[in-house]
């Protein structure tokens, strides 16, 4: 099946419905039929032949229909305008209310955001946002939640010392709503890979890491996936416990924390600590993509050695490439 804008693809038995399918891959179409609502899945046929399940009919091409109801008899192209690619959704503000501020280390914050109409509004995993507040620069954070999630998960960074993440986090507790604007980036899924995955994340990288393992465990990835997870100490790993439970519960998943205290807490060295370790992983580098969160330095440190180990570039995903690209 090929979805057209977006040139976005997946492939279907004959006997599972459209969107079923769609949604198998990772692939974000709306629908909300548990809530009672039908006729979000909608598309149109624009090449191929697909059966009418209610009506036991075949579809004509032009004929509009409903992924939920739609089985294909044949290779389709499919016209549907709410499933965009990756890093193509157009940022929209929205007005999001404050659903808890909660500290989780001695320096980050696990922010839970509810938005009105929550499924008008669609991103893809690994995406972030930004929290406009008034007569100040906008805030930039990843969404460490899946795009099937009801509320908006952000882990957020600040100390008294750090303006900017201080006042937006004083803002977040205030108990007033705050305007948002998403998605941005491009280094994001819109589909799952069909190939194993490595994840590199420094600090609160995590949260972008976080957003691409719950939509991936949701597809029921099966490649091998793992999450490197580098910090200067212990106590930085504000979740360490979770990503364990991913390995425990999801056997495609292996997590590697890279801490610097292992060794020595200078945190100069620890960058080419962290590349030795995903060097040392042991994958092929001709056939894996690669997503990393982390400071310009690391990112680029990072994608150096893995290309000259033999990773394609176009194999390697970060929003470092976007906001910071080399001069």
């Amino acid at each position: 099946m090929t979805l057209h804008p977006s040139g976005l693809g997946f492939s279907s038995e004959a006997d599972v419905d459209l969107l079923s399918a769609a949604v198998r891959s990772g692939i974000a179409v709306p629908a909300a039929c548990r809530n009672g609502v039908c006729e979000l899945c909608e598309a149109y046929l624009l090449s191929g032949r697909a059966l009418n399940t209610r009506k036991n009919h075949e579809l004509s091409v032009g004929e509009r229909l409903m992924m939920c109801r739609t089985r294909a008899l044949a290779d389709l192209e499919l016209e549907i305008a709410a499933v965009m690619a990756a890093g193509n959704n157009q940022p929209r503000k929205v007005q999001a209310k404050v659903v808890s501020v909660r500290s989780i280390s001695h320096d980050v914050y696990r922010v839970e955001l509810d938005i009105p109409r929550r499924h008008d509004l669609s991103f893809h995993a690994g995406q972030y946002l930004s929290v406009n507040l008034p007569g100040e620069d906008p805030c930039y954070f990843s969404i460490a939640s899946s795009p099937s999630a009801h509320s908006i998960e952000l882990h957020i960074q600040a100390s008294p010392d750090w303006g900017s993440a201080q006042k937006v986090v004083d803002a977040l507790t205030s108990g007033r709503d705050v305007t948002v604007e998403l998605p941005h980036g491009k280094a994001c899924l819109a589909t799952a890979p069909e190939k194993p995955v490595l994840l590199v994340a420094a600090g609160t990288g995590f949260a972008q890491m976080k957003s691409l393992v719950d939509y991936l465990r949701e597809t029921g990835f099966s490649h091998p996936i793992k999450l490197y997870w580098g910090v200067r100490k212990h106590e930085d790993m504000y979740l360490r416990s979770l990503a364990q439970q991913w390995e425990q519960d999801w056997p495609p998943f292996t997590f590697l924390p890279v801490v610097g205290d292992d060794e020595d807490n200078d945190w100069s060295g620890h960058h080419d600590q962290l590349v030795r370790a995903v060097l040392a992983s042991g994958m092929d580098w001709q056939h894996v993509e690669v997503h990393a969160s982390g400071s310009p330095t690391m990112v680029y440190t990072l994608m150096d050695a893995l290309v000259d180990a033999g990773l394609p570039p176009g194999a390697f995903f970060s929003d470092v490439l976007e906001y910071a690209p080399r001069a």
